[in-house]
């Protein structure tokens, strides 16, 4: 579904919550919805349907518990309000 801007940050040994957390930008709320949508049915596909899901009715940032693996599709404006890769200290790559 192409999502931008996509970053992965391996919490191994920093978080209880997960093991890697993933942070991806979609252009707008249907693009964040779409690429959340996907995201599910790929981890649906490989077995795993235990998944939690928040923010799918608004997509302005839609958060996928996949267990070991936390998913977060933003809107780029929200994505930075939030900006989780500052808070993990994880460096972006800048256009």
């Amino acid at each position: 579904m192409k999502a931008e801007d996509v970053v992965s940050i391996d919490l191994t040994g920093r978080s209880s919550i997960a093991d890697v957390m993933v942070v991806a930008s979609g252009r707008s709320q249907r693009h964040v919805g779409a690429v959340a949508d996907r995201i599910l049915k790929d981890l649906e596909r490989v077995g795993l349907r235990r998944v939690r899901v928040e923010g799918m009715r608004q997509a302005d940032w839609v958060l996928i518990d996949a267990g070991d693996v936390v998913v977060h599709v933003f809107r780029p404006e929200v994505r930075a309000f939030y900006d989780l890769e500052k808070m993990w200290s994880v460096r972006r790559a800048t256009a």
